[in-house]
């Protein structure tokens, strides 16, 4: 897979999250190489779930 497609892959995820979550915003989803567990934290923080939820939640999209 390369760059292309994972960016593709992730905006579409992005999508997914704010349909589900609709307090969520594009800054919230920005993710960067090696920000990872930045933007996890961020999301865990806004949406008041524990890291294992975000996951669960990632997962299931």
């Amino acid at each position: 897979m390369n760059k292309t497609e994972l960016t593709g892959n992730w905006n579409e995820q992005k999508g997914k999250l704010k349909q589900k979550f609709a307090s969520l915003t594009d800054d919230d989803l920005m993710y960067a190489e090696g920000k990872k567990e930045e933007m996890l934290g961020n999301l865990q923080k806004k949406l008041g779930k524990t890291m294992d939820e975000i996951r669960q939640i990632l997962a299931d999209l």
